[in-house]
This record gives structure tokens, C-alpha cells and sequence, in this order.
């Protein structure tokens, strides 16, 4: 999961998987609270599956500030980028 693209592929899967949506819902501009009904407790396992998923966590202060499915593919590829 080193670029964007793939964090999107494995982020779709996952929610897909989680919360039963239809791929097709899931777009980069998808807000996760109105377009997908992903609530508070949702949001912790989504956190929990990335963690899972890269070895690290999302800071939960960090993911109050995301609203659509690509503010967490950015939020994650940042994750990703080795300490500079």
C-alpha cells in the first residue's frame, strides 16, 4: 500500500466488507458520515482495520477532521511516508 490508488482499492474493500455498502457507492469524494452512513462506532473499527491493515494507527484526533473516503487515503498515505 504505497500509493494512493492502492490505499483507495484497499480502503473500497473495506468498507465494503465492514459495512456491507455497494462498491459502487464507494468514491475518493464519498462523505463517510452522509453518503455512506458510517457512524462514531464505525468509524473506530475503520480505524481498527487500517491498524490492522498497515501496523499503524490513525490518531483519533486526526480522523475528526475526515469527512470523505480521500481525506482517509490522504490521512493513511501520509501514515505511510517514512519518518523525514
Amino acid at each position: 500500500m504505497q500509493n494512493r490508488n492502492d490505499i483507495f482499492e484497499t480502503l473500497r474493500s473495506a468498507l465494503v466488507e465492514l459495512f456491507e455498502l455497494e462498491p459502487a457507492r464507494v468514491t475518493l469524494e464519498s462523505n463517510l458520515y452522509q453518503d455512506l452512513e458510517i457512524d462514531s462506532i464505525d468509524a473506530i473499527d475503520l480505524i481498527d482495520h487500517i491498524k490492522r491493515q498497515t501496523g499503524k494507527k490513525i490518531a483519533a484526533e486526526e480522523f475528526k477532521s475526515v469527512r470523505t473516503v480521500n481525506d482517509v487515503v490522504e490521512a493513511v498515505y501520509r501514515l505511510m511516508q517514512p519518518a523525514a
